[in-house]
């Protein structure tokens, strides 16, 4: 634990501690409930110091969800091939790092257009593709079972992080998804 005055920066990683800061202050108030003069403080840095690395906020979480998508992608790609496992691991992902989960699905926050973050959203969206074949019905249905696993897992991700499921769900993300995962993709878990 820090000590009062102790600056949360360390040489050489401002950028990290910048990031850190903003993925705290979007996991007590949101994406947009916080400033880059407080973050500068959160991370004992310059008010200037954000502003240098990033430009300005929508820099930052541009930055912040180039880096969700990454993790992402990486989570997917380590559950395989299977679709109910790409599902869960998707729902895990969410509960996991909710900070970055509810910034990478707001575009209206970050510069879509970016080289790194639409090379890491692809990336992502090629997983999920190639677990959806599995379920489809051909190559011309690829991309419909694809949205229809996206759109599942994402649901269900939305609604255990906003806490009005069920309380007999339980605690597990993972145990409450599976199940509704593989009953609504024909699956059996």
């Amino acid at each position: 634990m820090r000590k009062i005055g102790e600056s949360a920066y360390h040489h050489g990683n401002l950028r990290r501690a910048v990031i850190e800061a903003a993925l705290r202050a979007i996991g007590e108030s949101g994406p947009a409930g916080w400033s880059l003069r407080e973050l500068a403080r959160r991370a004992g840095v310059s008010h200037a110091a954000p502003a240098h690395h990033f430009g300005d906020k929508t820099g930052l979480l541009t930055a912040i969800a180039a880096e969700g998508y990454t993790l992402f992608a990486d989570a997917l790609e380590r559950a395989g091939d299977d679709l109910l496992d790409l599902g869960t691991a998707y729902v895990r992902f969410a509960v996991d790092h909710r900070p970055y989960f509810e910034v990478m699905f707001r575009p209206e926050l970050y510069r879509a257009d970016d080289a790194e973050l639409s090379a890491a959203r692809a990336r992502a969206g090629r997983i999920l593709l190639r677990g959806a074949r599995g379920v489809s019905s051909g190559p011309a249905d690829d991309r419909t079972a694809a949205l229809a696993a996206w759109s599942i897992a994402h649901g269900f991700a939305a609604l255990w992080l906003s806490g009005i499921l069920p309380a007999d769900l339980g605690d597990s993300p993972e145990s409450a998804a599976r199940p509704v995962l593989a009953h609504l993709s024909g699956l059996r878990g």
